[in-house]
């Protein structure tokens, strides 16, 4: 167990260290047009941390310049995928999500999910359950 906390450690090290070299594209998955939502605020604060970023949600909009897509695109070079949709509207977009190949899902707080974390876990994509606002703002994401 203790090992492979140092191995997710290092490998999310790794991670890190490319998103510092290079921006890497990020998916904000259940975005929301209104302002109060987490994943509003998240879109702009990826956006003004200079990050490449997508958005899926159930609305068409636009949030600081990004469009929010309400079909599933087939996205290309998707580094980061961080969720804003609660575990039992998740199951649908499984293997849509996983068929994107993500380097690392964040499951932010509400949107932790066991089952799919095995899925991820067995394709060998990384995931963690953190705070995307967080991550950004102590300089970690």
């Amino acid at each position: 167990m203790f090992l492979t906390f140092v191995r997710s450690i290092v490998f999310r090290d790794l991670l890190l260290q490319k998103t510092y070299y290079m921006k890497n594209k990020t998916l904000v998955f259940g975005a929301s047009l209104k302002p109060n939502r987490y994943s509003n605020i998240a879109i702009h604060r990826l956006v003004n941390h200079g990050e490449d970023v997508v958005a899926f949600g159930m609305r068409e909009g636009e949030v600081s310049g990004v469009s929010i897509q309400t079909k599933l695109m087939p996205f290309k070079a998707v580094h980061t995928i961080t969720l804003y949709m609660n575990p039992q509207r998740q199951k649908p977009f499984y293997d849509y999500i996983i068929g994107l190949n993500p380097k690392r899902v964040i499951f932010n707080p509400g949107t932790e999910n066991p089952e799919f974390q095995n899925l991820l876990k067995k394709e060998g994509i990384y995931f963690e359950s953190s705070c995307t606002l967080v991550l950004l703002a102590t300089q970690q994401y």
